[in-house]
Parts: structure tokens; sequence; C-alpha cells
């Protein structure tokens, strides 16, 4: 069995649903600070449909025990749209996600549902640095799946921001073993604001790395290789352009393949 409840900031049980494939939970009223979102699994590792707010969507996810989802509030919800998390009325949702569903040649990075901290829904992006700490520059927004990238600051334009750091690297955590072939990065492209980077290296858990050639443009790069098994990917050693900017950041990040 599978459940969805909705705590407030004194844990109680706002609302609450279950089901055996498939939840929806409507929440009739209006979200306050410290409420929280908890899907619980019974255990049931696997891949899932996970749908926290109507306005984000759902992300096909892979979870591996209950996940608790904080409702973000002024800024910590300024790298998503406006629209989110917002109204009298929510809609939630979790659904066992079918085989063929899954077992396709997908994105395996993306996820509107990621959050800071340590977490059991994958894909999974943390980073050793995000600028001033902000929610709109955070490692996360790099795998919700917006591409919008002429500017910056507040959704659509969120992005990875590394706070000029030389020493900059994002981890991206899958969950389990997946097979990748294919990896797309969305520079942010806010000229003359932002500079870029010319050079990037991706380390793999199977203990390979691949130099990444980068140019200065707004659409995507891409990047394919012999296929690899890995659980995880660290993007680093990124080396910024010859511009008077010190501000490149990354909009987004693809990983294409399919699961082991």
């Amino acid at each position: 069995m599978i459940q969805i409840k909705v705590l407030d900031a004194e844990k109680n049980i706002v609302a609450e649903n279950s089901g055996q494939e498939e939840v929806n939970l409507t929440l009739r009223r209006e979200y306050q600070e410290g409420d929280t979102i908890i899907f619980e699994i019974g255990g049931e590792t696997g891949h899932y449909w996970m749908q926290v707010d109507d306005v984000l969507g759902k992300s096909l996810v892979y979870l591996t025990g209950d996940q608790t989802y904080e409702i973000p509030f002024e800024e910590k919800k300024f790298n998503l749209s406006p629209k989110a998390f917002t109204g009298e009325k929510q809609l939630i949702s979790l659904r066992k996600a079918r085989p063929y569903e899954v077992n396709i040649y997908r994105n395996l990075a993306e996820n509107v549902n990621d959050q800071h901290g340590d977490v059991n829904c994958y894909p999974h992006a943390s980073a050793n640095v995000e600028t001033r700490g902000e929610a709109v520059f955070a490692a996360k927004n790099a795998i919700d799946g917006v591409t919008a990238n002429h500017s910056h600051g507040k959704w659509p334009f969120a992005s990875w921001g590394i706070n000029q750091r030389d020493d900059a690297q994002m981890k991206l955590e899958f969950g389990r073993e997946i097979k990748t072939d294919r990896i797309i990065l969305h520079t942010r492209a806010d000229f003359p604001h932002d500079n870029w980077w010319v050079k990037a290296t991706v380390e793999f858990s199977d203990g390979s790395s691949m130099v990444l050639d980068l140019e200065k443009t707004d659409v995507s790069q891409e990047f394919s290789f012999e296929e690899k098994t890995i659980s995880w990917l660290v993007l680093k050693e990124l080396i910024k352009a010859d511009d008077p900017s010190p501000f490149p950041a990354l909009t987004q990040i693809e990983v294409f393949g399919t699961e082991c």
C-alpha cells in the first residue's frame, strides 16, 4: 500500500489518502508555513510518478524509501513558478510506474521534485557550492526540466550558480545503477552578464571520466560516448572562458539512457 499525508507545522495530519497502485490527495486549504507532504511506499522500492503540485507536474522518480517534501515559501520558492503551491485547492499524487514507462531510452536526470539534503527520491543533485545559498542558484534547478537560459534569477531562469568558485562541482545521483551513453548540457546564456565554460570534466561512478569541450552558446551541447553502467556522476573541473564576467552557470543537465 502507498499513502500520501499532509502534515502541518505541529505534525498534525491535515489530509491523507492511500491506495494499492495509485493515490490522489486533494487538500482543500491554502498551504501554511511548516506544512509538509509525506509519501509512504510501504517498503516498495521502485519507480513512481510523483506530483507534489499540479503546477509543477509529475516526474518519474526512483524511491528508495518514504519521502518528505517541505512546502517552500518566500525565497525558497523563487526558483519555482509563482503559481506553484498557491490557491485553496491542491492536488498531490503518487502512482507506481508501469514497466513500459520505465524501460525505455529517456532522460534519467529529470526530477522536478528534488530537494536539498538527504533524500529517498532520485535523481538527486547536490553541489559543494550554490551562490549565496539562494534557491534560484541551487543544484536541483539543473534537473528540473526547465531549459530557459537567456536570463538569471527567479523562475523560469533558475540555474546552478557556482558563486565564482573555480573548484565548484555538482553530483548527480540516480539511487540505483543505470546505463547511459549521452549527456546534454544547457549552460546559462545571459550574455554579457554571464561567462561560459570552455571545458568540463565528468567523473563517473565506474571510475572513468570524460572531458567535455564547451562553447559560448544558448543552445544545448550534446556529448555521446560508449555506454556506461553507473549510479552517479560528478560534473567538475569547470574551466571558464577568458571573459570579464565571473558568472558561468548551468541551466540544465540531461543524462540519457536506460535502466539496468
